[in-house]
């Protein structure tokens, strides 16, 4: 016989296997197994919060396999996630199997390698009741506030419509992100610059103020700035003081969840989602060619900047031996964890060191490779010695204004010769200037009066959302990919460009909450609340008494705004367009359907017109009856192009038709993926033909 073990994925099952050997059966839970019903609330407030778990439906198969193995097996190890999440996930699994929850029936892995498989199996523990209460508190909370603002939210805006504990409070951030932005007044004000000549190399420097150092206040206008200019036309330009340096610029850390999450989207583009969803790939094991099934990185859900000295170890002999003994600091960094963070994991890095990126790039999807990359740089990096910079500071005198100027040059690039982290601005790093003595003259080619208009705070994108609830300590790192994805999802918000904006819908509905459950969605008793779960999986507090406070709150709140609402409903402004109804002439309205946004006329239900909204019409005709072409959402939230005459024509394909026709199978050639055209019959004998030949390629 052997023992049976569970992991949550099936993709782990393979490579765990492989590690652990032929007395070892492993399986996958697919999951959770046992969940509070959908159907109703699942949670006794009047007996303790007790939590009415059912098996789940879809999970009926999976319990009787895991069931029936572990009746054959030598004993069961639990073997899930390494986090709140997974414990819950074991607790659920020795239930159903009937375990003994006094049993050390308990292993984590917090990297899929053969190392860190053998050492998770050879320490079992006991399940940690203390992160199974606390995964239930949390789980108790998001359904008391999901099951009772949601039906709130049906009854007083319209149907369809969630509210949750922490999505809630990321939609009133970005609310009030826009509250702030259409408040601004912008005012004018001018700069000055000047660009000189010294030593054959042009540079530019800019007005600071009077020649004694005082700074000129602000230049409001074009007239103020004119003045200065013509003041400046006949001067002569003295460098009065040069100060020379060097600066130490130091490494990022190596990534936690909230940071490779935002740097993913700085550098690669990637949502939260996507970012995750890739990273568990490369955590649950890849079939690398001459190797086989390997987990690349350590467990991507953490808080911790912890890192193994054997994994310091394997870095440093690699920077030795790759870039030289120069670049190794000489003593080791280490990076300070922030508080309150979660320690019970190294922070995110490769697994095996000597796994360049490029080396298996080949075994790896382009997705995979990209982040890979990304975190196998990032984590070498962190380790690395420091840039240091040559620094150059340059006052010049011109009558009676000083200009300065300033600007570096690399004397030893450092950790910079294989990573440089991601900004969220734009602003540009100074170029290195020109040699120059004191007392040079320098020779004016141009002055460069600047307008400029003060800027309003920048909308929020996905990295600075998830950099500010981080900062906040709202949720946890694992929740903000589909937090975003939901109210995104919900209409609550919308992209523009990289920018999160709220829709009209989405400030209805924080506005709501906000006036009659303020303190629930407020950003510091969120991430009191988020302390207190962590203190109940530490140990620390009863995770009873601490729902029994929080529900005790929220339920008065609850009680006094359906008094106040009672019969009333909120309605959610149209957005008004320029663009006339052509059968009554009113303007008609922005509407967000079932497949997008539409335009519709606000005199319904006497006028029924709608038309496509603007931004979703494409420059090409349905192939099938000629009527225009519309970008359309799915259910699922993908994207697809369907027939403006639908439901008469049922014409949906992936992308653009072309006009032209396959000549394998007549159906039509449509632009996918980058410009690529193919065939929209997936069936077609064109596109087993293409898949065939990118096989082929991959294999030589």
């Amino acid at each position: 016989m052997s023992k049976l073990v569970i992991v949550e994925s099936p993709t782990k099952v393979k490579s765990i296997k492989k590690y652990l050997g032929s007395g070892y059966e492993v399986m996958a839970s697919m999951g959770h197994i046992r969940d509070l019903p959908k159907s109703k609330l699942g949670v006794d407030v009047e007996h303790n919060f007790k939590l009415q778990y059912i098996n789940m439906p879809d999970k009926k198969d999976v319990i009787k396999k895991l069931q029936e193995a572990a009746k054959e097996s030598d004993g069961v190890i639990l073997a899930t996630d390494p986090d709140r999440e997974g414990e819950a996930i074991s607790w659920h699994l020795a239930h159903i199997l009937a375990l003994d929850l006094n049993d050390e029936n308990r292993v984590s892995f917090n990297e899929i390698t053969q190392s860190g498989v053998k050492k998770g199996i050879s320490n079992p523990h006991k399940i940690d009741l203390d992160l199974v209460d606390a995964q239930q508190a949390r789980r108790v909370v998001d359904r008391i506030v999901g099951y009772k603002l949601s039906p709130f939210l049906w009854k007083k805006v319209k149907s369809g419509l969630s509210a949750g504990r922490v999505q809630t409070v990321a939609l009133r951030l970005i609310v009030e992100r826009e509250r702030e932005i259409e408040k601004f007044n912008s005012e004018e004000y001018w700069t000055i610059d000047a660009k000189l000549l010294s030593s054959r190399k042009t540079f530019e420097a800019k007005l600071y103020g009077t020649a004694d150092c005082k700074k000129i206040d602000e230049i409001k206008n074009e007239e103020a700035a004119n003045r200065i200019v013509e003041n400046l036309k006949d001067c002569e330009y003295v460098v009065s003081s040069i100060k020379k340096g060097t600066r130490n610029k130091q490494p990022a850390p190596p990534f936690i969840t909230s940071t490779l999450q935002q740097e993913a989207s700085r550098k690669l583009g990637f949502t939260g989602q996507r970012t995750m969803k890739v990273a568990q790939q490369l955590y649950e094991g890849v079939d690398i060619e001459g190797i086989g099934a390997t987990g690349l990185i350590t467990y991507m859900r953490t808080d911790s900047l912890r890192i193994s000295e054997e994994a310091r170890a394997a870095a440093n002999g690699y920077i030795t031996k790759t870039f030289g003994e120069d670049y190794l600091p000489a003593k080791p960094r280490y990076f300070k964890t922030k508080s309150g963070a979660q320690d019970a994991h190294e922070a995110i890095r490769p697994t095996v060191i000597d796994l360049e990126p490029d080396k298996i790039k080949a075994s790896l999807t382009a997705e995979q490779y990209k982040l890979y990359k990304l975190i196998w740089s990032r984590f070498i990096a962190s380790l690395m010695q420091v840039c240091i910079q040559n620094t150059c500071a340059v006052d010049i005198k011109a009558g009676d204004y000083l200009f300065k100027a300033s600007g570096y040059s690399v004397k030893f690039d450092g950790f910079t010769v294989l990573y440089i982290e991601g900004r969220d601005d734009d602003a540009q790093d100074a170029a290195a200037l020109p040699a120059m003595n004191e007392g040079d003259v320098l020779k004016l080619k141009e002055l460069m009066p600047n307008q400029h208009f003060t800027q309003p705070p920048a909308r929020y994108t996905e990295p600075t959302l998830i950099k500010a609830l981080d900062e906040n300590g709202i949720g946890r790192p694992s929740t903000y990919a589909p937090i975003i994805s939901n109210i995104l999802q919900r209409n609550y918000i919308e992209r523009e460009k990289k920018s999160l904006k709220p829709t009209q819908l989405g400030t209805v509905i924080s506005d709501l909450i906000v006036e009659y459950f303020k303190k629930i969605v407020d950003v510091k008793f969120t991430a009191g609340l988020e302390k207190k779960l962590d203190k109940i999986g530490a140990g620390e507090l009863d995770w009873i008494s601490t729902i029994s406070d929080f529900y005790d709150d929220f339920d008065a709140l609850y009680k006094k705004a359906e008094a106040s609402l009672d019969g009333k409903r909120v309605k959610v402004p149209d957005v008004e367009t320029d663009v006339i109804c052509e059968k009554c002439g009113r303007k008609m309205v922005l509407k967000n359907g079932r497949f997008g946004k539409f335009l519709a006329c606000p005199g319904y239900p006497e006028c029924k017109n709608t038309k496509p909204a603007p931004e979703n019409e494409v420059n090409q005709p349905c192939p099938k009856c000629g009527a225009p072409l519309i970008k359309r959402i799915s259910k699922k939230g993908k994207k697809f192009y369907g027939c403006s005459n639908y439901p008469n024509c049922d014409f949906a394909s992936p992308g653009v038709p072309t006009g032209e026709i396959c000549k394998e199978c007549g159906s039509y050639i449509i632009n996918g993926l980058r410009g690529r055209k193919y065939c929209m019959n997936s069936q077609c004998p064109s596109r087993a033909k293409k898949t065939e030949k990118k096989a082929e390629n991959e294999k030589n």
